[in-house]
């Protein structure tokens, strides 16, 4: 090993440490405070503040100084969500927290991290949307949008997935035939209520829930990745035709200069972070998954444009490449945790990532972590919005840091392996003696980290 590259294992296993006894204090912190919180939409979740944002989109000026007191609140009194809503449980939460911990499993080979897991997969099972016959998942609130209003327990192709890939995981490390079940049952919600929308010869939009006319493009990158998923999973051909589909609306809407609208209605016309995090971390997943080749140009040209336009002075991340409106906040926890899971699914195909990987992890870990273990959610203009919210950014940060620390580990592993097969071919070992219980539970990890599919 070279001496730029044994410097660099040093950092990683340096930050690692540091990312451990975070997640440590963190899980003792979810612990403690419970699994229900508030959160960013808790201003607009309840009856007041849903009639002032339905206002907001119908009577512009009327509908602003209806707002007024929520997003005041929001940029200086975060804690005045406790006047508006109460603490709820959120699925897309329950996911990532099941996977966060079925990444500490890995790292560290600790029993009682895959029974934190379990609990929240046991969790999802509670919160599907009781009036589909599949298995899926949606809000626990009513969501107000520029279109209408999105009941409580309407599927969403922008949450489901999250669960899949949380059952999915599990199930590779505690294979279950329930989960399997579960898996099948996400799959055919994914294929046959999310909605196609023809848009050209090789390409379909996907509908945001089973009732809308589609054209957002992140919802048609989460339901190609998933149904390329299951497509390998389960052997159906079927999938990865739709899923294509899919992918290919995403991959022929991308702009010239490599970013992404939010939607293709020519009016939420907008970049930010972490929506663009959500496309490229599906197109990652699903040429990791096919080899699919329009996927390598896309991913190119996207890279670009994210580190060129999404990162401030200080080459942190930041929420847009131009605001679409008034902005109340500077950085956002989700942002921050989405770019560290984008960069470590492509930093080796990206050196830059690897770069900006490191960046992000040391600043939240400086500036994100407050005393009680739980993260910051956002830095405002003037200070900060310190109001825990397991899915606007503490779930997400949580899973973030257990994949970096997983694939720390795994990087180390690779690197004992490299260390112990040099020193056996110079030394000529031929003891027969066994090598360390810790390379061992180390060796074990890394073979379970590489299971792929269901078998």
């Amino acid at each position: 090993m070279n001496q730029k590259s044994e410097s660099k294992t040093s950092r990683d296993t340096q930050l690692g440490g540091n990312v451990s006894r975070v997640l440590a204090n963190f899980t003792d912190w979810l612990e403690n405070y419970g699994e229900t919180s508030w959160d960013y939409q808790s201003f607009f979740a309840g009856p007041v503040g849903g009639r002032a944002k339905a206002l907001y989109y119908s009577h512009g000026l009327i509908g602003t100084a209806a707002v007024a007191p929520m997003i005041f609140c929001e940029a200086f009194l975060p804690s005045g969500r406790r006047l508006f809503h109460h603490h709820i449980r959120f699925p897309i939460a329950d996911a990532h927290y099941a996977m966060g911990f079925a990444f500490l499993y890995d790292a560290t080979g600790d029993s009682s991290q895959l029974e934190n897991a379990v609990h929240f997969l046991t969790e999802l099972k509670k919160s599907r949307c009781r009036d589909f016959k599949e298995y899926c998942w949606g809000y626990p609130f009513n969501w107000v949008t520029r279109n209408g209003v999105i009941g409580a327990q309407t599927p969403l192709i922008t949450t489901t997935p999250y669960v899949y890939e949380a059952f999915l995981q599990v199930f590779k490390l505690d294979p279950r035939e329930e989960w399997k079940l579960i898996l099948e049952s996400i799959a055919r919600h994914a294929a046959a209520d999310i909605k196609d929308f023809r848009t050209s010869e090789k390409a379909s939009s996907s509908s945001y829930t089973p009732f809308d006319a589609g054209g957002v493009v992140n919802a048609a990158a989460y339901r190609a990745f998933l149904l390329t998923s299951a497509s390998k999973v389960f052997c159906n051909e079927y999938y990865w035709r739709t899923a294509e589909r899919n992918l290919n609306f995403v991959l022929e809407n991308q702009n010239p200069d490599g970013s992404w609208f939010y939607a293709m209605d020519g009016v939420r016309d907008f970049v930010d972070h972490y929506h663009t995090c959500f496309v490229m971390k599906a197109i990652a997943k699903i040429y990791r998954l096919t080899g699919y080749e329009p996927c390598k140009d896309a991913l190119s040209k996207g890279i670009k444009y994210y580190l060129e336009n999404l990162f401030d002075e200080e080459s942190l991340p930041k929420p847009f490449s131009k605001a679409p409106r008034l902005t109340v906040y500077k950085r956002e926890l989700y942002d921050c945790a989405e770019c560290i899971n984008l960069c470590l699914l492509l930093r080796n195909r990206f050196p830059a990532l690897g770069r900006t990987l490191e960046k992000v992890v040391a600043h939240i870990l400086k500036s994100w972590v407050k005393r009680d273990g739980s993260f910051r959610s956002r830095k405002l203009h003037l200070g900060w919005d310190n109001v825990p919210m397991h899915r606007w950014g503490q779930a997400q940060m949580f899973r973030a840091l257990a994949f970096y620390l997983r694939e720390t580990s795994a990087t180390e592993v690779r690197w004992q392996r490299s260390e112990i097969g040099k020193k056996a071919a110079r030394n000529k070992d031929v003891s027969g003696q066994r090598a360390a219980p810790g390379s061992q539970r180390a060796e074990k990890r890394y073979a379970l980290n590489q299971r792929t599919e269901i078998r």
